[in-house]
């Protein structure tokens, strides 16, 4: 087959091509959530601490955050289609091995994989999306779309995930990626063209070792902080290596006449800001949701299933407000629309932080996740357009994979700082408590490893100090809680503040009123970066 480039009219069938790109990422951002109800039980299942409970979360997020880059430029370099193909399969049989997992050790590893797999899946959906839909309004209509799904697919997985717990045993949350990668696998061959960047490059080994050790051992170090202490020369030295290995990341890109990944790009602030506000968005909600799957089961005592469903107003606000996002950016333009997004999430994150033990579901909560959501749906969108949009067609891989690699660093980080200052307040104030109610001090150091650990610990006292243990691990729990949702609000305010100050409202030369000749325009300028390999038939089975 030739290579040619070329202007076409729209695919008749791109809205059916969406549905399949949609169902791929469906899957890989489920498996960032759907775990998290998971984790009481496998707590109890495979004796976890907090810190190896993080890394059930965060192995996954870790690998996949850092390989993104990669997968981004093999996609461009391969072909999109095939590297979305080739990534279904290796999650269909990591999942399969997470499920069969004996071990904290054996499932940390399985999600690490499972990573890897991810990493070829998400940023050839949102690429395959971008030349897809060539027509500048209906290509931001899918983005919001995609958006609105990825969206979707954070509250979907508590409420999957407790429903199958409820019947099956906690490996079910894996085995049911298995027949949703062969639904999408079946009909990505028939229905998705195949593209790939004409002008790709040379491979790059150098620069992929170096973005996956910067982002790894900034993770890492961030996680592992509570346990040898945030002053402590483990703690200085992984952050002074991560910047280290991040900038010379940097350096390596900008010698090359090839880069994997341009970091000029980053001069363009409409492009530098849209990734911040993403990345802080994923960072305050990621880092929630570790807090608030927690909450329901193990304060207010909920089984899965029900602590599921207890999230789903992320689930309906994401999904009403992420279409109308596009619409209020095409009249309002990006600015003012993303940090009204990053200020609502913040609110919501306020509010959490005032949740009681004993606080009513129907008030409280429901308020501030409805404004967190509201938030995501009015940030994500389009930011995520604003990003692709500063890109040709034929970087369309590497670009998604930058959006992506914002958001999963974002929620990584999320993860591990908000459950390091849960830990961390939950371990100090827990400490005090069992104390003055004459719990041992080598039962309180135990208690201290994660709160299934205290309340478990709690429910063997004497009956006279049990209730006051039991409370006593609860209000620790809590105290972590209200920090840990502080951080989350600091996190998105800060960037709300951001956008204000460093966001364009609009791509350069766009106006609000541009009519059908500028757009026009503007698809005629994008169709010239588009890149087909051969005829779209020629690839489908």
């Amino acid at each position: 087959m030739a290579t040619a480039i070329l202007a076409r009219r729209p695919d008749s069938r791109r809205w059916w091509i969406l549905a399949v790109l949609c169902l791929s990422v469906l899957l890989v951002v489920v498996d960032n959530t759907i775990v998290n109800v998971a984790l009481p039980t496998i707590s109890r299942r495979l004796a976890a601490s907090t810190q190896d409970l993080q890394w059930v979360v965060d192995a996954y997020s870790l690998v996949f955050a850092g390989l993104l880059i990669v997968g981004g430029n093999v996609s461009d370099r391969l072909g999109r289609r095939r590297a979305l193909q080739a990534g279904l399969v290796l999650f269909a049989v990591t999942s399969v091995a997470a499920a069969l997992s004996r071990s904290t050790g054996e499932l940390i590893a399985a999600r690490a994989a499972m990573g890897v797999a991810a990493a070829l899946i998400y940023p050839a959906t949102l690429a395959l999306l971008t030349n897809v839909f060539t027509v500048a309004r209906e290509r931001a209509t899918a983005i919001g779309i995609w958006s609105g799904v990825s969206g979707l697919a954070v509250a979907i997985g508590p409420v999957t995930g407790g429903l199958l717990l409820r019947h099956f045993a906690w490996s079910s949350v894996f085995l049911v990626n298995v027949p949703i990668v062969a639904v999408a696998l079946a009909a990505g061959m028939w229905l998705l063209p195949e593209s790939r960047d004409p002008r790709a490059g040379r491979f790059d080994p150098l620069g992929a070792l170096l973005s996956v050790a910067g982002v790894g051992l900034l993770t890492w170090t961030v996680i592992e902080a509570p346990t040898h202490g945030w002053g402590s020369a483990v703690t200085i030295g992984g952050f002074a290596g991560s910047v280290v290995t991040l900038a010379a990341f940097v350096g390596w890109q900008l010698r090359r006449p090839d880069p994997m990944l341009d970091v000029r790009l980053f001069r363009n602030m409409r492009f530098t800001a849209a990734s911040g506000a993403i990345a802080l968005a994923f960072f305050g909600l990621f880092g929630f949701i570790f807090l608030v799957t927690q909450y329901f089961q193990l304060v207010r005592g909920y089984d899965p299933l029900r602590a599921g469903v207890a999230t789903l107003p992320f689930a309906i606000v994401t999904g009403a407000v992420s279409p109308v996002a596009i619409t209020l950016m095409k009249r309002m333009g990006t600015k003012a629309v993303v940090a009204a997004g990053l200020v609502l999430m913040s609110a919501g994150f306020v509010v959490a932080a005032g949740t009681g033990a004993d606080s009513p579901y129907w008030g409280r909560i429901i308020v501030a996740m409805a404004l967190m959501a509201a938030g995501l749906g009015l940030t994500s969108s389009p930011a995520t357009e604003a990003i692709m949009g500063a890109l040709p067609l034929g970087k369309a891989g590497v670009g998604s994979a930058v959006n992506d690699t914002t958001r999963e660093v974002g929620g990584t980080l999320g993860v591990a700082i908000v459950g390091s200052v849960l830990s961390s307040a939950y371990g100090s104030h827990l400490g005090s408590a069992l104390a003055s109610v004459g719990v041992p001090a080598p039962v309180a150091a135990q208690a201290r490893q994660s709160v299934a650990a205290g309340l478990e610990i709690a429910g063997h006292a004497p009956a006279g100090l049990r209730e006051l243990a039991v409370a006593a691990v609860r209000a620790a729990y809590m105290s972590g809680f209200h920090q840990g949702s502080f951080v989350a609000a600091g996190a998105t305010a800060m960037a709300a503040l951001a956008a204000v100050i460093f966001l364009p409202a609009r791509a350069a030369g766009q106006h609000p009123g541009a009519g059908p000749a500028d757009e026009a325009a503007a698809t005629a300028e994008s169709l010239s970066a588009y890149a087909l390999v051969g005829d779209p038939a020629d690839d489908r089975c």
